[in-house]
């Protein structure tokens, strides 16, 4: 009788232990996949906000109070021990220099219900995780006394910019200092083109509408204006800004796209470096497209309008007039917006928020030596055709300026990989809870320890978070556990962040390189993955 009473004490310590601490630990996994999710969607609104382009740190509590309602609401999307996290279970904070902000979120949940553990007194548990992620604009390493690491953002324009404002100073009529990557002009963020039709709209230089050849050539035949770009090439094949596949495009008008076309209504799937090598290879070669072709500005506009859905007013998205048009930038969808039941709703992302390049040329320094080669410096995010109306015929195209991210030609080392529209990279800084476990772990399985981490997770309802497995190389992460700066590793794994939410995680398992993909997606902040 003495044994079968110390057998069932034992028993029920047994039960207490494994049953309440599996739960405790999917508890914990599902905390720290809420706060991973809501501290990227925080630092997504840092980086559109405009706040890292403002040096001077103006735009700053405003961008960080927008922060925190986004923050907060996508963490409470969340499942937490079976039940949505509360608004006051929810901790927004934030440090670091304007134009590197943190922000850190932290979930807790101190209610959780145990099972077999009510036997020895404990009726609830608490259950805490935090994650904290960086919005990166280079533009200010130099400043801070710190190396600039350049950037290198997809889905990127095949517009050259040249190195001019068009809304200049009286100071310096530069966007960026060509050598550190500092902004030069700070009065351009906000910018918005004039009504009517004045040389300020963005338009082609090549062009003899605009004062320049059909074809580039010669480069003297084609001095550097504000705001007038020269085309980057777009051969699928050899092109610095390969074009998209015709079937990857669908929008309205979009049928017969020629690559160029394709390049600006699509995504470009190649990262485009700031003054860098692109990853993962040599010096990246950009060229001018010295093709000529007298209808450039019009398959401009075309483009432009498929891109943005603009098929008539009011279809393309706009930039939120309801308070003045200033950042913290919030967007507003159109009646062509692709997303249902989004049209006349805020957002904090569109299709017409593009990355455009600046190179290194102004109407001095012309031309480059090697030219139609151009080396870029920087980038500046644009939003096009800001009154959600179509492009005019003329293809001539109206901006406003939502961030200015420079690298200078003293930047240096493995460009940080962005992700979408934005040069302003955002990623984690803090290793989420499955690495942890990964290096915590001697004896379970990999694909268990997914499942645990997948827990009521599903792509049909409105989660934070989405993970893919599999069992195969990651082309670009360079080897296991790299110092590579946009690497964060353990003893046993290694995690590349991207900019908008995607994590990539790379673990040496039997023997085998096993890659997981996480992507974020909302109801606010949405990114095509």
């Amino acid at each position: 009788m003495l044994v079968a009473v110390v057998m069932l004490f034992v028993v029920g310590a047994m039960a207490a232990l494994s049953i309440d601490v599996v739960t405790l630990y999917t508890a914990r996994s599902e905390a720290q996949l809420a706060a991973d999710g809501a501290a990227l969607a925080g630092g997504r609104v840092l980086a559109n906000s405009g706040m890292t382009s403002d040096p001077a740190g103006a735009l700053t509590a405003s961008a960080e109070g927008l922060a925190t309602a986004v923050a907060t609401q996508v963490a409470q999307q969340n499942l937490v021990g079976g039940r949505n996290l509360k608004a006051a279970e929810v901790v927004v904070s934030f440090a670091g220099p304007t134009t590197n902000p943190l922000v850190t979120v932290r979930v807790q949940r101190t209610d959780l219900p145990t099972f077999f553990a009510r036997i020895w007194g404990t009726k609830q548990l608490a259950v805490a995780a935090s994650a904290t992620a960086e919005a990166y604009n280079p533009s200010g390493a130099s400043a801070l006394g710190e190396t600039t690491i350049p950037v290198a953002p997809l889905c990127v324009k095949p517009w050259l910019l040249p190195n001019l404002s068009p809304n200049p100073g009286a100071a310096n009529p530069h966007i960026f200092d060509s050598a550190s990557g500092d902004i030069l002009d700070t009065n351009l963020l906000g910018w918005e083109t004039p009504t009517g039709f004045g040389a300020t709209r963005l338009r082609t230089k090549c062009s003899t509408t605009n004062g320049g050849t059909a074809d580039c050539l010669p480069a003297s035949a084609n001095t550097p204006a504000a705001w007038q770009y020269y085309p980057g090439t777009t051969d699928p094949a050899t092109g610095s800004f390969p074009a998209p596949s015709a079937t990857s495009v669908a929008c309205t008008g979009c049928a017969g796209f020629n690559n160029y076309q394709l390049s600006i209504a699509g995504c470009v799937q190649t990262p485009i470096s700031c003054y860098s090598s692109a990853p993962p290879g040599p010096v990246q070669i950009i060229n001018v497209d010295t093709t000529s072709t007298a209808t450039r500005d019009a398959e401009t506009g075309t483009a432009v309008n498929g891109l943005t859905h603009a098929t008539a007013n009011g279809w393309g998205d706009s930039v939120d007039t309801a308070a003045p048009p200033s950042p913290p930038f919030q967007f507003v969808a159109g009646l062509g917006n692709p997303i249902p039941g989004l049209a006349g709703n805020a957002m904090m992302v569109s299709d017409s928020l593009v990355t455009v390049p600046v190179i290194n040329a102004d109407n001095v320094n012309w031309p480059p030596t090697n030219y139609p080669q151009v080396q870029i410096i920087g980038f500046v995010q644009l939003f096009l055709n800001p009154l959600g109306n179509p492009s005019p015929g003329s293809g001539h195209i109206r901006t406003e300026v939502i961030n200015l991210v420079g690298c200078g030609t003293g930047a240096a080392g493995q460009p940080i990989l962005g992700n979408g529209a934005s040069p302003v990279a955002v990623r984690l800084t803090t290793i989420p809870l499955i690495a942890s476990l990964l290096s915590f772990t001697q004896t379970m399985s990999f694909s268990r320890l997914f499942s645990l981490g997948r827990a009521d997770i599903s792509t049909k309802q409105p989660p934070t978070l989405r993970l893919v497995t599999s069992t195969r190389t990651n082309p670009s992460a360079p080897s296991i556990c790299s110092s590579a700066p946009n690497l964060h590793c353990t003893r046993r794994c290694c995690l590349r962040s991207l900019a908008g939410g995607a994590v990539y995680m790379s673990a040496a398992i039997g023997g085998k390189v096993v890659v997981s993909q996480m992507h974020f997606s909302g109801s606010t902040l949405w990114t095509p993955t």
